[in-house]
């Protein structure tokens, strides 16, 4: 299976840039991933809605570039369901079964995804009610889809 991870921004902190690096590397065993890095807006300090909206727009509109029509895509959002970590381990498993060969995830920036992303997801997946930095999300993503392969897999991994 191919994992995608489209993400809005750049990585800058090292120590985040190694944990990524690490979990890539663990992910090898059991999947070909890529992670897909688009540009950011700048967001000025009291930024009205309407400012809001485009700035996610056009974020959008790099995302959706990415976007293969035959992937299944996975957009994180605050709203979006939360489950554990059990139950996105038999999500990957069931898509393989269905046969779905890529999965996207989609981290968008730190106002959020545009209303086309969104569209086009095929589930809304949440880690909590909490606001992550974008940036950190990318690490505890990674960290659960291994967590994911290592139990589909039936090998140990720390509770």
């Amino acid at each position: 299976m191919k994992i995608t991870l489209i993400t809005v921004g750049k990585i800058k902190e090292k120590y985040l840039k190694d944990a990524i690096a690490e979990y890539s590397k663990r992910l090898r065993k059991y999947c070909r991933l890529e992670i897909i890095e688009v540009n950011d807006e700048k967001t000025p300090d009291q930024a009205s809605a309407l400012a809001e909206e485009e700035i996610r727009r056009k974020e959008g509109e790099r995302i959706l570039r990415y976007l293969k029509d035959d992937a299944y895509v996975i957009t994180l959002e605050i709203e979006g369901k939360m489950i554990g970590s059990k139950d996105l381990a038999d999500k990957i498993n069931h898509l393989g079964i269905q046969g779905k060969s890529h999965v996207i995830f989609v981290i968008g920036g730190s106002i959020g995804l545009g209303t086309a992303v969104l569209k086009r997801s095929d589930y809304a997946l949440s880690f909590s009610k909490m606001t992550f930095p974008h940036q950190l999300m990318r690490v505890i993503l990674l960290e659960q889809i291994y967590r994911s392969y290592r139990i589909i897999h039936g090998e140990p991994y720390h509770k």
